[in-house]
């Protein structure tokens, strides 16, 4: 490399640094949750600050002035990778009994599908799971409370079969949905290119198990 190559080089760097250092405070914040939920996805919950700033290209004292501590920072990707990719209409389009029950399911599943079947929310929350953290617990017992049990009281107003469908049912159901996903990104065994066919046949057995019809 030339003198004059070196030192336009060193001026983009320097133009790169100056950028960095200009981002508006709401900017710099979620580009540090966004390198975080990308960083602990990779290396666990376990990944250390120093090493996440680095990858930033920032230092450790300013990722510490936007989160006071690593477990701020963790509940901030929490929230952006778990709760706010749960609609908040949902609860409402489960409850619309306009729909009929198999309508109601299949859209939320193949929505909700689409929004986890992802590489940084399936690894977050296996190593979340497997590290003893908090975040997946609180994340489920959340799930379970917005989108579960109301959707358990419309299949139940519906069922036909001697035996009503409990927690334990619904669960067995999401959980083989949520296992497409994991297969995929944990064990990276072969899965469904388009999981929605698969999606319906689980949908339809969990329904005709409580006699409820799956032609509309």
């Amino acid at each position: 490399m030339t003198s004059s190559e070196s030192a336009e080089a060193a001026g983009e760097g320097r133009s790169r640094a100056a950028a960095r250092r200009r981002l508006p405070p709401q900017e710099r914040r979620q580009q540090i949750v966004d390198g975080a939920v990308a960083f602990f996805a990779e290396v666990g919950l376990d990944g250390n600050t120093r090493d996440l700033a680095k990858r930033l290209g920032i230092t450790q004292p300013l990722l510490f002035n936007y989160f006071a501590t690593k477990d701020d920072l963790v509940e901030a990707v929490y929230e952006q990778v778990y709760l706010d990719r749960l609609s908040p209409d949902w609860p409402e389009r489960l409850r619309d009994r306009s729909m009929p029950i198999r309508a109601r399911l299949l859209a939320f599943y193949t929505e909700y599908s689409t929004l986890i079947f992802q590489h940084e929310w399936m690894r977050i929350f296996m190593f979340s799971g497997l590290a003893g953290a908090e975040l997946n617990r609180r994340y489920l017992r959340h799930l379970a409370d917005v989108i579960l049990r109301p959707l358990l009281a419309e299949i139940a107003a519906e069922a036909r079969a001697e035996a009503s469908p409990t927690m334990e049912d619904l669960w067995n159901l999401h959980g083989g949905i949520v296992y497409i996903g994991i297969r995929q990104h944990i064990y990276r065994m072969p899965c469904p290119a388009d999981p929605a066919e698969a999606i319906t046949r689980a949908v339809d057995r969990f329904l005709l198990a409580f006699g409820i019809g799956t032609t509309a």
